[in-house]
Protein backbone atom coordinates (compact mmCIF):
# COMPACT_ATOMS: atom_id res chain seq x y z
CA UNK A 1 0.00 0.00 0.00
CA UNK A 2 1.08 3.21 -1.05
CA UNK A 3 1.32 6.39 1.93
CA UNK A 4 -0.31 9.14 0.52
CA UNK A 5 0.56 11.08 3.76
CA UNK A 6 3.09 12.56 5.65
CA UNK A 7 2.36 13.05 9.61
CA UNK A 8 2.64 17.08 10.41
CA UNK A 9 4.85 16.09 13.51
CA UNK A 10 7.68 14.86 10.96
CA UNK A 11 7.80 17.80 8.97
CA UNK A 12 6.73 21.22 10.60
CA UNK A 13 8.16 22.99 13.72
CA UNK A 14 5.99 22.15 16.95
CA UNK A 15 4.70 25.54 17.11
CA UNK A 16 3.27 25.64 13.51
CA UNK A 17 2.05 22.44 14.26
CA UNK A 18 0.03 23.23 17.28
CA UNK A 19 -1.75 25.89 15.05
CA UNK A 20 -2.62 23.67 12.78
CA UNK A 21 -4.06 21.23 15.47
CA UNK A 22 -6.54 24.04 17.08
CA UNK A 23 -7.79 25.09 13.32
CA UNK A 24 -7.69 21.50 11.54
CA UNK A 25 -7.11 18.38 13.92
CA UNK A 26 -7.73 14.96 12.30
CA UNK A 27 -8.54 16.23 9.12
CA UNK A 28 -6.31 15.72 5.66
CA UNK A 29 -5.03 19.07 4.28
CA UNK A 30 -3.81 19.94 1.08
CA UNK A 31 -1.08 22.53 1.06
CA UNK A 32 -0.34 23.94 -2.45
CA UNK A 33 2.95 24.98 -3.76
CA UNK A 34 4.08 28.75 -3.21
CA UNK A 35 4.18 29.29 -7.11
CA UNK A 36 1.27 27.13 -7.86
CA UNK A 37 -0.88 30.34 -8.95
CA UNK A 38 0.56 31.22 -12.24
CA UNK A 39 -0.92 33.00 -14.56
CA UNK A 40 -2.89 30.95 -17.41
CA UNK A 41 -0.43 30.14 -19.76
CA UNK A 42 2.75 31.08 -18.16
CA UNK A 43 3.72 27.69 -17.84
CA UNK A 44 3.33 25.72 -21.18
CA UNK A 45 4.09 28.89 -23.09
CA UNK A 46 0.41 28.92 -24.28
CA UNK A 47 -0.19 32.93 -23.43
CA UNK A 48 2.96 33.54 -25.15
CA UNK A 49 2.28 31.35 -28.13
CA UNK A 50 -1.62 34.02 -28.01
CA UNK A 51 0.45 36.90 -27.32
CA UNK A 52 2.98 36.34 -30.72
CA UNK A 53 -0.09 35.53 -32.85
CA UNK A 54 -1.95 38.44 -31.92
CA UNK A 55 1.03 40.54 -32.35
CA UNK A 56 1.50 38.87 -35.83
CA UNK A 57 -2.31 39.18 -36.90
CA UNK A 58 -1.91 43.69 -36.33
CA UNK A 59 0.81 43.38 -38.10
CA UNK A 60 -0.51 42.01 -40.93
CA UNK A 61 -3.58 44.16 -40.43
CA UNK A 62 -1.23 47.51 -40.58
CA UNK A 63 -0.04 46.36 -43.68
CA UNK A 64 -3.00 46.41 -45.54
CA UNK A 65 -4.21 42.41 -45.24
CA UNK A 66 -7.94 42.30 -44.65
CA UNK A 67 -9.88 41.39 -42.16
CA UNK A 68 -11.27 38.15 -44.38
CA UNK A 69 -7.83 37.29 -45.27
CA UNK A 70 -6.91 36.97 -41.68
CA UNK A 71 -9.74 34.93 -40.56
CA UNK A 72 -9.14 32.23 -43.55
CA UNK A 73 -5.37 32.19 -42.53
CA UNK A 74 -5.97 32.10 -38.54
CA UNK A 75 -9.18 30.12 -38.51
CA UNK A 76 -10.69 32.81 -36.52
CA UNK A 77 -14.19 34.35 -36.48
CA UNK A 78 -14.73 37.66 -37.77
CA UNK A 79 -15.59 39.22 -34.19
CA UNK A 80 -12.04 37.15 -32.92
CA UNK A 81 -9.98 39.23 -35.38
CA UNK A 82 -11.80 42.68 -34.58
CA UNK A 83 -11.04 42.42 -30.84
CA UNK A 84 -7.48 41.50 -31.52
CA UNK A 85 -7.09 44.54 -34.26
CA UNK A 86 -8.69 46.64 -31.58
CA UNK A 87 -6.67 45.51 -28.62
CA UNK A 88 -8.72 44.03 -26.48
CA UNK A 89 -7.45 41.13 -25.12
CA UNK A 90 -4.04 41.88 -24.96
CA UNK A 91 -1.69 39.82 -22.76
CA UNK A 92 -5.08 40.36 -20.20
CA UNK A 93 -6.33 37.04 -19.95
CA UNK A 94 -9.64 38.72 -20.14
CA UNK A 95 -12.68 37.95 -21.98
CA UNK A 96 -13.41 41.28 -23.55
CA UNK A 97 -16.75 41.36 -21.41
CA UNK A 98 -17.23 45.21 -22.73
CA UNK A 99 -18.48 46.74 -25.92
CA UNK A 100 -17.11 45.55 -28.65
CA UNK A 101 -16.52 48.91 -30.44
CA UNK A 102 -17.62 47.64 -34.16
Amino acid sequence: MVKRYRNAAELVPPGLLKALQRYAAGLQLYIPRADERAAWGQRSGARKALDDRNELIRRRRSQGVGIDQLMAEFHLSYDSIRKIICGQNKSTGSRGGGPSGS
